[in-house]
């Protein structure tokens, strides 16, 4: 698995902060009174909000270190926990959640089959498997972070092959947020122009890492300045939708295990 990408809460991160946590909120009328589990939590900071509103919760990440510190920062929660474990396979019992998210995560890990069918195996009968994942068809240059993102049609055929009964759908944005992130493409669009060649897309990831940094940070800084909306972009700008998918922001998947 790649080293993931580390939520930020600076100003210029606002967008990406907003568009990570509508799953979040989404998921609520589905983890209501459930036992849950949250997979890639980092330091617990969606999987907190969750606890709010579950019966328990539980958080996983492969870091023990990161474990260590979602444990302190909220600890005052009674109904969350967290658990070390490099995924798949998942540290948790056959049978033993309601339901359980995976928000930006699969798109990080090899063994993306692995996952959904240990996933399966964690649910009770009947409980839901909400996960969300970019659209590649969306992505304009290599993120080094991710070991594969997927199409709508590869979503499917994964998700098919474990589950029967699901539903897929796309996270679109308003106009402010398309906005933002079309100034967002011209940016990197430009710093591609240095790339004719495309080198960027066959060196090992590791090489990237530290320049991907470098341009995401000073291009969202840029934006910030530039554009009036950035600080102003909430989670409502962006909704679910069935429409012309291809164009959507992030892949969303609700799948029931019968």
């Amino acid at each position: 698995m790649h080293d993931r990408e580390r939520p930020s809460f600076e100003d210029s991160n606002n967008v990406t902060v907003q568009r990570c946590f509508y799953a979040y909120e989404f998921a609520r009328e589905y983890i209501r009174d459930k036992d849950t589990a949250d997979i890639g939590c980092a330091d617990g900071y969606g999987t907190q909000y969750l606890a709010d509103y579950t019966r328990s919760t539980v958080g996983v990440d492969y870091s023990e270190a990161t474990i260590e510190i979602a444990r302190k920062k909220h600890a005052a929660k009674t109904n969350l926990s967290f658990k070390a474990g490099k995924v798949p396979p998942i540290p948790l019992e056959d049978n033993s959640k309601d339901v359980v998210t995976a928000f930006q995560f699969i798109e990080h890990i090899e063994d993306r089959i692995g996952f959904i069918k240990d996933v399966y195996r964690v649910l009770k009968p009947g409980g839901v498997f909400i996960c969300t994942t970019p659209n590649i068809k969306m992505s304009i240059a290599r993120n080094p972070f991710h070991v594969h993102e997927y199409t709508f049609d590869e979503m499917q055929k994964e998700i098919s092959s474990v589950f029967s009964d699901f539903e897929i759908q796309g996270l679109q944005g308003n106009e402010k947020v398309n906005n933002y992130y079309e100034e967002n493409s011209r940016w990197a669009k430009k710093i591609l122009k240095l790339d004719p060649l495309g080198i960027h897309k066959i060196v090992p990831a590791s090489w990237l890492i530290t320049p991907y940094n470098f341009l995401t940070s000073m291009m969202r800084k840029d934006l910030k300045e530039k554009n009036n909306d950035t600080l102003n972009i909430t989670s409502k700008d962006f909704f679910i939708t069935k429409d012309r998918l291809d164009f959507t922001w992030d892949i969303f998947v609700v799948a029931m295990k019968k």
